[in-house]
C-alpha cells in the first residue's frame, strides 16, 4: 500500500503557527515537533512549504540579522494567509468529521484477525 502524504496539511500548521508568533523555519519545525509528536515534516519540506506561501502571498518573509551569526529569514503571515488559514480550519472540520465517520463505521465491523 502506498504512503499517505502526511505533508498535505503542512501549510496549515505553518500558518497556524505563525499567527501566533513570527519564526524562522528551524524554530518553526522544532516548535511543530514540540507540540504535535505525530507530525512527519522534516527541514527541506518545512523550507519548501514557505517558498510557496511567500510565492502566494501569505506570509512575508526578512532577514533577521539582530542575532550574531548568519542573518536568518524570518517569516510574518499576512492578512491573505490569515483568509486561507480559516479555509483550511474549515477543510480540516469537514475531514475531522469524515474521519469520526469512517472510525465509527471500522469499529462496527466484524473483522477476524
Amino acid at each position: 500500500m502506498s504512503r499517505l502524504n502526511y505533508g498535505r496539511h503542512l501549510p496549515a500548521f505553518i500558518l497556524l503557527f505563525l499567527a501566533k508568533k513570527c519564526a524562522h523555519g528551524s524554530k518553526l519545525l522544532n516548535k511543530m515537533k514540540e507540540s504535535m509528536p505525530y507530525i512527519k515534516a522534516d527541514g527541506p519540506a518545512i523550507y519548501r512549504a514557505l517558498h510557496e506561501l511567500e510565492k502566494s502571498e501569505m506570509i512575508e518573509a526578512c532577514w533577521d540579522t539582530t542575532n550574531p551569526g548568519a542573518a536568518r529569514k524570518c517569516y510574518t503571515i499576512t492578512n491573505k494567509g490569515l483568509e486561507q488559514l480559516k479555509e483550511f480550519k474549515n477543510d480540516i472540520e469537514e475531514r475531522k468529521r469524515n474521519f469520526e465517520h469512517f472510525l465509527s463505521e471500522f469499529d462496527r465491523l466484524d473483522l477476524k484477525e
